[in-house]
């Protein structure tokens, strides 16, 4: 099955209050476009956190392996997978080119386990340029993380 993902994070505040977004949609067997949206917002949190927890919680939801196409308007997470940075990452430690720890270990390693039994492609999308779908996890993720959708959790991997 193929299924087009857009994510988006938010933080009200870095750190500071944070939400994700995400739109998931496959095209059913007999045409049938189905569609999922996602979000959760945290009381205390970091921009970057709510851009992986994004692409996380849609990789989650899947029930099989994919074809999965990752859309997402943060360099940090697509550059991570598109220029290999993460391999490196995870080759040395966690720790960067320069020897320092990574940001998010917690979340880095969840994304490799979800992503695993998928087929992922990752895709840039410039933010706030008027893609329908990149808008509408904007709208999701400052959503939650204003508390509209829901009450905000506790980032329990976030020190900060």
């Amino acid at each position: 099955m193929h299924v087009v993902v857009y994510t988006d994070g938010s933080s009200r505040g870095n750190p500071g209050p944070g939400g994700y977004g995400a739109v998931m949609r496959y095209v059913d067997p007999a045409g049938t476009l189905h569609q999922k949206e996602l979000a959760q917002g945290y009381r205390r949190t970091t921009n970057n956190r709510m851009e992986l927890l994004g692409v996380i919680a849609a990789l989650e939801a899947l029930k099989r392996p994919c074809e999965v196409e990752v859309h997402s308007d943060s360099q940090y997470v697509v550059n991570a997978f598109a220029k290999g940075w993460v391999w490196g990452w995870l080759k040395k430690g966690w720790k960067t080119a320069s020897k320092q720890p990574v940001k998010n270990p917690d979340l880095w390693k969840r994304l490799l386990a979800a992503a695993k039994p998928h087929e992922l492609s990752w895709h840039w999308v410039k933010g706030h340029a008027g893609a329908e779908l990149n808008e509408r996890c904007d709208e999701l993720a400052t959503s939650a993380a204003d508390g509209l959708l829901g009450p905000l959790l506790e980032d329990a991997g976030f020190e900060g």
